[in-house]
């Protein structure tokens, strides 16, 4: 049997590497995809010590980088008790083994490490099973560079056929234990299904958004409920349902997964079930971080997942949350009162004008304009009970 070990450790130290070539061209883009990384490192314990840039024009097929960029990595990990190397891009088995054997520390790459925040955070037994059938899929076309990552626990009579290699023999246990977790998920599937079936005729609300945008805060603060929230990336894994009523407007509030770029295809594949209160859900509340730098590229990473998702098309409201920090970031105390408010009233009129007015602008931490965002959640789920059960008044009245 194959145990899976965690891949990052508390406090580990570690230096990230980012390739720029033809498919990342900008040397800004990358940067801005190291800083997701150093984030998530961090979200899994360990401590950034130095990134490291290289343009090729394509990865190198054995090492990745080019061999002079490696040597400049072994170099300046030498005598720094750094242990860990983490890269942007997703490796191939080969590449992580002749990478760790000239700079002889682990080696893991952007999938890796998000597989390892997510087995992490996992708290549900659907959440688990999910997670552990995404790390069992990542590790099968890489078992052969990726042999220092497991232990093996003995094999016994029978394990092991004619002529077979270790390898051979680990394979073939991976790919049976595949099989069992999609089985299992897949019950789990079809009780979570029966389960939304039972909710009744309740307009369904899905909070969609990158990660640690603030939706587990928004939630926690219309459904007045305790749902997990940090200033972490992917501090929700599990999607957590609330009977919400505004004013006598009752309808369900569901609390979904970030997306993030660059995330695994096992991974969404595997939350498939997680998703499909997406893909059910009536409305999307669509949860923006105004203050990011980058919002508007995560805006457009949302979008494409949910495009994929065949989830695009539906009635969705954008929420553009942490206006507090924007406005701190934005201006400065020497700046003039109608400039500050000029500067927010092009901030607004451009995404109404881009949302045709379905965007609400607040602050979940300091509860800023929480109201409009009620009322407009509200107005949108009681035009939806109209068009759906034009003879049912009980929702709205």
């Amino acid at each position: 049997m194959i145990e899976k070990k965690q891949v990052v450790q508390q406090e580990e130290r570690a230096v990230i590497v980012g390739l720029i070539h033809k498919e990342q061209s900008s040397e800004r883009q990358v940067q801005e995809y190291l800083d997701e990384l150093v984030f998530l490192a961090e979200t899994a314990g360990a401590t950034t010590v130095k990134r490291f840039t290289q343009k090729l024009s394509h990865p190198d097929r054995a090492t990745f980088v080019g061999k002079g960029k490696l040597e400049e990595i072994k170099d300046f990990i030498n005598g720094r008790n750094i242990n860990l190397v983490i890269f942007d891009d997703e490796l191939t088995g080969s590449q992580i083994a002749n990478i760790e054997k000239v700079l002889n520390v682990k080696v893991i790459d952007r999938s890796d490490l998000i597989l390892d925040i997510f087995a992490r955070r996992a708290r549900t037994a659907q959440a688990k099973v999910q997670v552990e059938l995404a790390q069992y899929q990542y590790i099968l076309p890489r078992l052969k560079g990726m042999w220092s990552h497991l232990e093996r626990q003995g094999g016994g009579i029978g394990s092991r056929g004619p002529g077979e290699t270790e390898i051979e023999t680990d394979r073939r246990i991976i790919k049976d234990k595949i099989s069992l977790l999609r089985k299992r998920l897949a019950e789990i599937d079809k009780q979570s299904l029966t389960q939304r079936k039972d909710r009744g005729e309740y307009i369904r609300v899905a909070l969609v958004g990158y990660t640690n945008v603030g939706k587990s805060t928004i939630m926690n603060l219309l459904s007045k409920s305790e749902v997990f929230a940090e200033n972490k990336l992917f501090a929700t894994l599990d999607t957590t349902t609330r009977k919400v009523v505004f004013d006598q407007t009752a309808f369900l509030l569901s609390d979904t997964v970030g997306f993030i770029r660059k995330l695994p295809h096992h991974l969404v594949e595997s939350f498939k079930s997680t998703l499909d209160e997406v893909r059910e859900s009536d409305i999307l509340l669509h949860v923006v971080d105004v203050s990011h730098p980058q919002y508007e590229d995560q805006v457009e990473v949302v979008n494409r997942t949910l495009h994929d998702l065949k989830a695009f098309d539906k009635p969705s409201i954008m929420i553009f949350n942490k206006m507090d920090l924007y406005e701190q970031q934005t201006f400065d105390k020497w700046l003039a009162d109608d400039i500050k408010q000029d500067i927010l009233n092009q901030l607004k009129e451009n995404w109404e004008t881009r949302t045709q007015g379905n965007c609400v602008f607040i602050s979940a931490l300091e509860r800023k304009n929480i109201d409009e965002l009620r009322q407009t959640i509200m107005d949108k789920v009681v035009t939806l009970y109209r068009e759906r059960y034009p003879y049912k008044s009980e929702y709205f009245y």
